[in-house]
């Protein structure tokens, strides 16, 4: 990493540091222990501001070497060298004190366990600790904090349930990490309309418990429990998007708290309908904007009828080739189904071995699954299983009723730590590329041969195939640097392979830090700088979760 070596002398007046634009270089990301890191430190004290002053109260300080990582605001120091094992922010005390005095004592946390707890995610990226973390219980509070933070120039990190995977939680430049899950209400629920109105606390599985009476789910499944209100902010999508459609397309309304503490609603406030032509259109603005344009701090989102049957079935082929076709020809003959999954042959292995499933072998396999009446779902099924059998596929292992049914998604969900339990020890890294369907058997062939490039990295492909959405899932030995180096070449050859194939680097999981530069080869230097003045508009101070996306 590099570093910025300044000697400072303070000597009985105030003084000025170093600007921060004089006293930081392009920042690491190794270097997410900050400042703690460092042994060396400068005694002084913060001014008001709390962070980024150029004044300090009247110390006297001897000349030290301080040595500072990139990117990050001057903070208030301590003279000697703080272990990063002791809970200790540099946060100005005034500021913690401001917190509690909005949210309460027992809803502030400077504890380095707890700050590490939010500055990671389930993502191979390295934990980046905020300075504080805060649990606001309403959209007032929030508002309130995010006045506080605004006015003296202090980061704002949004956090859910920490299930994102690619560091969109990391307070890679310091800050204040607000976890919203005490904001956990149902706010209203329209039966005859079809729609929702929810909090952050709210993950997909509660809100599922609670339609279990009404007759309505929202489908939407990205697989882990994840916040929806978080869900929004990555534009999830997940197994059922193939029919459903993926956040962006389920989102009416979001009641969003601006960096300054201005709380908007995208659609009006209360309004749910299920279109509109007026003005821009706010809402698809903030979602997928992961955190970086405010906090979403309630969602109003459609809701479906649970269908009269759903069956799901298993069905595997000699060949990644023939799976894939099958997917293809399935789409192209307008079959409606609900999910179709694909695992290729390692990963299967893993996942008989991981989730115990029986009488499968590890052969290229695709999950499926049908929605509708009892008739058209045999239609349905019939349908796709002559076109399996046309590309050399087996007859289809049904799961019918519930418990079948939820052991094999289950068993999917479960993938990514069936790869890791491949590799104890290991790392993971998953791919996100989406692609047009006609193109989707040259995406997969493609990243197949990437792979083969780079034997020492265990790699496995699965994904929503029905909408050209695939993962490859990479395990890798987070102590060696040239297996690092290989996961991330990786990454971004199966990014640029999907590109020239006119798809995206990223179906649903985000830009977060690690594709960035693929953004810009995907949107153009033009996309992008548009990106980067709506940001500016949004948050002109660029202390919404800085340093994701752009």
């Amino acid at each position: 990493m590099f570093l910025q070596r300044t000697s400072i002398s303070l000597l009985g007046r105030q003084a000025s540091l170093v600007r921060e634009t004089e006293r930081t270089i392009a920042w690491s990301r190794a270097s997410c222990k900050h400042y703690r890191s460092c042994r060396n430190y400068v005694k002084a004290v913060a001014s008001p501001l709390g962070v980024g002053g150029d004044s300090f109260k009247k110390q006297n300080v001897k000349r030290e070497i301080f040595v500072v990582p990139v990117g990050l605001n001057v903070r208030s120091f301590s003279s000697e060298a703080t272990p990063a094992s002791e809970s200790k922010s540099p946060l100005a005390a005034h500021i913690i004190d401001a917190l509690k005095a909005i949210v309460g004592e027992k809803n502030v946390s400077i504890s380095l366990a707890v700050r590490e707890q939010h500055g990671r995610d389930e993502s191979h990226h390295v934990c980046c600790p905020a300075d504080a973390v805060v649990w606001p219980s309403s959209t007032e509070e929030v508002s309130q904090l995010a006045k506080l933070c605004y006015g003296n120039d202090i980061p704002m990190i949004p956090f859910g349930t920490g299930t994102g995977l690619e560091a969109g939680v990391a307070a890679i430049k310091g800050g204040i990490s607000f976890n919203l899950m005490k904001m956990d209400k149902i706010v209203s629920v329209h039966e005859e309309d079809f729609d929702v109105t929810v909090q952050p606390g709210i993950t997909r599985l509660s809100l599922n418990n609670h339609l279990r009476d009404t007759g309505l789910w929202f489908p939407v499944d990205p697989g882990a429990d994840a916040s929806l209100c978080g869900m929004c902010a990555t534009s999830a999508s997940g197994t059922n998007a193939v029919r459903y459609g993926t956040m962006r397309e389920n989102v009416l309304n979001l009641e969003v708290v601006l960096a300054d503490g201005t709380i908007i609603h995208t659609a009006g406030k209360g309004r749910r309908m299920k279109k509109t032509a007026a003005g821009y259109n706010l809402t698809n603005l903030f979602v997928g904007s992961e955190g970086t344009l405010g906090f979403i701090t309630s969602a109003t989102l459609k809701l479906y009828g649970i269908p009269e049957a759903m069956t799901s079935a298993v069905c595997q082929f000699p060949s990644m080739q023939a799976a894939v076709d099958t997917t293809v020809h399935t789409l192209q003959c307008g079959i409606p189904v609900a999910r179709i999954e694909f695992l290729d042959r390692l990963m299967m292995d893993a996942s008989i071995k991981y989730s115990q499933l029986e009488r499968l072998k590890p052969l290229p396999t695709l999950f499926l699954e049908f929605h509708g009446s009892e008739q058209s779902v045999e239609d349905q099924a019939k349908s796709v299983a002559e076109l399996a059998a046309s590309n050399g596929g087996s007859d289809f292992a049904w799961a019918k009723d519930p418990e079948e049914r939820n052991k094999l998604w289950k068993a999917r969900h479960a993938c990514w730590y069936a790869l890791l339990a491949l590799r104890p020890g290991c790392k993971g890294k998953s791919t996100d590329v989406c692609v047009p369907i006609s193109t989707l058997p040259d995406a997969v062939l493609e990243a197949d041969k990437i792979l083969q490039k780079y034997p020492n990295i265990t790699g496995t492909m699965v994904g929503h195939v029905g909408d050209g959405n695939f993962h490859v899932l990479l395990a890798f030995d987070p102590t060696n640097p040239k297996d690092k180096l290989a996961a991330e070449a990786i990454g971004n050859e199966i990014g640029l392979a999907a590109l020239k194939l006119n798809g995206t680097c990223t179906g649903e999981h985000g830009i977060g830090i690690g594709k960035r530069h693929l953004l810009v080869k995907e949107l153009g230097e033009a996309g992008v700088t548009l990106m980067k003045n709506i940001k500016s508009a949004v948050d002109p101070k660029g202390l919404m979760n800085p340093g994701k996306v752009l």
